[in-house]
């Protein structure tokens, strides 16, 4: 048996549902939060904190939310492009890709629509930048791809 495939279509619908999860988090933050105050999700450990973000991960490039949603949209299209012209992905890649393709999406939405990024998920127990669901995206990429990386991938392999 040969290794675990992934369609282009699987990967668009992981793509698409990082999106509509993100965007539907962010809209319940937006609508439920107060700017700048803590409400405890699961207490001592998560809590919401509404904040808005007009630079990259760890407040990069501040003010640069324009530059930012360009380069968010050069991604997408990027990724997009090599998703249709590749074949069948291995299981981890697509996952990666996928989730990839969501969160800078998501981020991006934020980034043409608004100007800034929506932020919102808070870890109490360590100082860590408030983030949301296309950040935790964009980071499980990066795992999943590595792990594809780290995994041997000869014909008789799962």
């Amino acid at each position: 048996m040969g290794p675990v495939q992934q369609s282009r279509g699987a990967v668009i619908l992981i793509a698409a549902s990082v999106v509509v999860f993100d965007q539907i988090t962010k809209s319940l933050a937006l609508a439920q939060l107060s700017p700048g105050i803590s409400r405890p999700l699961l207490p001592g450990l998560l809590d919401l904190r509404l904040v808005f973000n007009t630079g990259a991960a760890f407040s990069l490039f501040t003010g640069a939310a324009s530059l930012l949603g360009g380069i968010s949209l050069v991604v997408a299209l990027a990724v997009l492009f090599w998703l249709l012209r590749c074949g069948p992905l291995r299981f981890w890649q697509g996952s990666g890709v996928g989730v990839l393709l969501g969160g800078t999406i998501g981020n991006g939405i934020d980034r043409w629509r608004l100007g800034t990024v929506t932020d919102f998920l808070e870890l109490v127990p360590i100082s860590f930048p408030i983030f949301n669901v296309a950040d935790v995206a964009i980071n499980l990429a990066v795992f999943f791809l590595l792990l594809d990386l780290l995994r041997p991938h000869g014909t008789n392999q799962r």
